[in-house]
């Protein structure tokens, strides 16, 4: 039986090694693309001898004379953390209301926040447009921090409900006969403890946000521009240059990939938060 068991074990390590093998090979390979020139990445089959340069990396960053990428990155770390923190400062106390002091029927109130998420963003986009364009706020980066964060808040919402809903009450009781008001037990004594799934919402909806193309497409333009917009510019009628448009994608993913290694164990507690016991 113990051996049975120690080769089931192992035949499992062994699936999951070749499953994150898998999906990492993809990111691998336009790692080295992104260092081959133009010639080489465009070879079929490509070759993995081929020399390794940094034009593309160059080209990227403008060297060549083409568009600078830094006002498409900061557009899109702007309206990814503001959007973000909004999220946080809402998500929290709404949250608190569903969880530590629920509502009436406030699975029907959780099940409304999602639906909203089952509405294709496609469907939204022309009277979203139509507003923006008569407000006059088009192309403005504040408006997409104002897009993700009502975009985001409802699957932040239900994340964070899970969370605050493992903080033990006693302890929020303790600081309310302390005297402690709402803001300080949310700050001081709800956040400390739910801090790893705070964490993991926070990473979600930054990713959501720094991901976003369809609507920055077509709501901003030159001053708005976010990277996932920029990086779709590089698609021309001259035709796909490969190892650029590989080193370009390497650059715009790197925020998101340090943000994720750098929570990585909160973002661990905060998703496995109440599934042992």
């Amino acid at each position: 039986m113990k051996a049975l068991n120690a080769l089931r074990r192992g035949g499992l390590g062994l699936l999951a090694w070749l499953t994150g093998i898998v999906f990492f090979l993809p990111i691998a390979w336009m790692a080295l693309t992104s260092f081959h020139s133009e010639s080489d990445a465009a070879t079929n089959p490509p070759s993995l001898a081929a020399s390794l340069t940094l034009d593309g990396y160059r080209d990227f960053f403008g060297s060549g004379g083409g568009a600078s990428p830094w006002p498409a990155l900061i557009n899109s770390t702007v309206a990814s953390v503001a959007s973000t923190l909004l999220v946080l400062l809402l998500a929290l106390p709404a949250a608190y209301a569903l969880s530590i002091r629920p509502v009436r029927k406030w699975t029907d109130v959780l099940f409304f926040f999602l639906s909203t998420k089952m509405l294709p963003a496609v469907a939204g986009l022309l009277p979203i447009y139509l507003f923006a364009k008569n407000a006059g706020i088009l192309d403005d980066i504040w408006l997409l921090v104002v897009l993700y964060t009502s975009m985001n808040l409802p699957i932040a919402v239900w994340m964070m409900q899970s969370f605050l809903a493992e903080v033990p009450v006693a302890v929020i009781e303790a600081a309310r006969v302390d005297g402690a008001r709402l803001p300080v037990i949310l700050a001081r004594v709800v956040a400390p403890i739910a801090l790893p799934g705070i964490a993991a919402t926070a990473l979600i909806c930054f990713i959501f946000s720094w991901n976003e193309l369809l609507f920055a497409r077509v709501l901003t333009g030159v001053v708005a521009e976010t990277a996932p917009v920029f990086l779709t510019g590089f698609i021309t009628s001259q035709g796909l240059f490969l190892a650029k448009v590989c080193a370009a994608s390497i650059v715009i993913s790197l925020p998101v990939l340090a943000a994720g290694f750098a929570a990585q164990d909160k973002l661990v507690q905060g998703l496995s938060l109440g599934a042992v016991k």
